[in-house]
Order: structure tokens, then C-alpha cells, then sequence
């Protein structure tokens, strides 16, 4: 899963939200710059992380990109999961996607001087492009896989995955739809 989802497993727990967010760019066990709080959403982030890769509904959802992106099949599977996640958000959370992600990043902005300074870069294109009202579009996922692309310099285009997410859609959707509904079980949402 990707950072909306990981958002929207926090529960709503500010420590929660802040410690999902820049899990990823924490190496290591060193916490001893956070809090409690935070360090059991870091924490969390790894579980979620964990559950995700074993899941046998991402296993088969990354085999849909095996062919030309098979090395960043899980990247673009978490990708495409939180599009699904954000055309259908108000299934899963009471608020809109708008109301949710203006609240996540006021969030992380009162955060700020805790971030890495990774995560505070990528908090800054996160907001400038309000990527997680953008993954709601098809044009908005193609436009993160582009600066994506870009970022992890790879010689690869992962935008150029839309058009097998296109193809496969209604797959991806029945594989996310299990595949979410246990993960609400598994992180008692």
C-alpha cells in the first residue's frame, strides 16, 4: 500500500498519521528522536508493509506488471491500490478524500520539524500536487509514475504501466477489494 492507505489505517491517531508518513525514510531501529507515538506508527508502516508483500492478492496483482515492470511491480501495485482506494475513499472513511487529505496534511505539516529531511522534501510535492486527491485520477497516478520515474532514475517509465492498469482494471479492483476488506480486519479500522 501506498501513503494514502497508510494514512487511512492511522486511525486517525496523529502519531499515528506522522509516523506512517516518514517511515520509509527511516533506516534502522534508531527512534530516539520520537516520540512513542510515532515510533509505533513507524512501527505500524512496517507491519502494514509485511501484510501487504505476503498478501496472495498483491502477489497476484503484481504479476499483472511482470511483463516490462516486473522489477517495480510492487511499487506500482501499491500505486494503483490507493488510486482504487481514492475513486471509491468515502466507501471506506466518512469523510471525503478532500476533507481526509486536508486534515492528514495540516498534520504533517504541525510536524514538520520532526521529518527527515526526505520525508520533508517529499511532504512539500505532496502538498504542491495534493497527490492523495490526485491519485483519485487516472491523469494524477500517471503523473506521480512520471515523477516516479524521474526520481528513482531507473531508465523505466513507469507511467507507461497505465495502459496495462487500463486493460486490467476490473481485476486490480476485485484483487484490492479482498485484499483491503482484510486489511481493515487485520489493522482494526
Amino acid at each position: 500500500m501506498n501513503y494514502l492507505a497508510h494514512a487511512l489505517l492511522s486511525k486517525n491517531n496523529t502519531d499515528h498519521l506522522v509516523g506512517n508518513f516518514i517511515a520509509d525514510h527511516i533506516r534502522g531501529n534508531d527512534f530516539s528522536n520520537y516520540s512513542p507515538g510515532i515510533i509505533e506508527g513507524i512501527l505500524m508502516h512496517r507491519r502494514i508493509d509485511t501484510f501487504t508483500d505476503a498478501h496472495p492478492e498483491f502477489k497476484k496483482s503484481k504479476r499483472v506488471f511482470y511483463e516490462g515492470f516486473e522489477k517495480h511491480s510492487g511499487i506500482l501495485v501499491d500505486i494503483y491500490f490507493d488510486h482504487l482506494l481514492a475513486k471509491r475513499f468515502q466507501d471506506f472513511h466518512h469523510e471525503s478524500l478532500e476533507e481526509f487529505s486536508s486534515k492528514v496534511y495540516e498534520v504533517y505539516s504541525n510536524h514538520k520539524s520532526l521529518l527527515p529531511a526526505h520525508s520533508s522534501r517529499f511532504l512539500e510535492y505532496v502538498m504542491k500536487n495534493n497527490i492523495y486527491g490526485a491519485y483519485s485520477q487516472k491523469e494524477g497516478i500517471e503523473r506521480v509514475l512520471f515523477h516516479l520515474s524521474n526520481r528513482i532514475n531507473h531508465n523505466v517509465r513507469l507511467d507507461e504501466s497505465v495502459k496495462i492498469f487500463e486493460a486490467r482494471e476490473t481485476e486490480l479492483q476485485a484483487n484490492f477489494n479482498v485484499f483491503f476488506k482484510e486489511a481493515i480486519i487485520a489493522f482494526s479500522l
